[in-house]
């Protein structure tokens, strides 16, 4: 099928008419079955009732606590930093290398591994130890 064989929107199904007749198979009771408070127009129960028992999302405690104003950084060590090509190194450079997948609230650059050459590394936070080896290279560091 494609744009050029599109159902016409006459050709919609037909509406299921029920309880007309007993030829229909759905005359009577309309397929609700017999009596009670699923059968009557408007019954049912809401979402969670447990037939009057307290519901389960009552009985549970609460648990936790979800800050809104937490930070998730990108982590990047500097064994990661190795792989780039760039002497410039940015959150971008990195995100175009394919070395982070996608960069949340910023990049913070960690000190664990060895770093093997001399960077200018620019990034949201950086680890006091990461600091000290990327300047022990000679290489220069920036808080952006």
């Amino acid at each position: 099928m494609d744009l050029s064989n599109l159902p016409a929107s006459s050709e919609k199904v037909a509406k299921k008419r029920v309880g007309r007749g007993i030829g229909s198979g759905l005359g009577k009771t309309s397929g609700r079955g017999q009596k009670g408070q699923k059968s009557r127009t408007g019954g049912g129960v809401r979402r969670g009732f447990e037939g009057g028992q307290t519901p389960l999302y009552r009985r549970l405690p609460k648990r936790g606590f979800k800050n809104f104003n937490a930070k998730t950084y990108t982590e990047v060590t500097l064994s990661m930093l190795n792989k780039s090509e760039a002497t410039d190194v940015t959150p971008e450079t990195l995100l175009a290398e394919g070395i982070i997948g996608k960069v949340n609230d910023g990049v913070v650059i960690l000190g664990s591994g060895k770093l093997e050459k001399k960077l200018n590394v620019k990034a949201t936070r950086f680890t006091k130890t990461a600091s000290e080896k990327i300047q022990a290279l000679g290489g220069k560091i920036e808080v952006i």
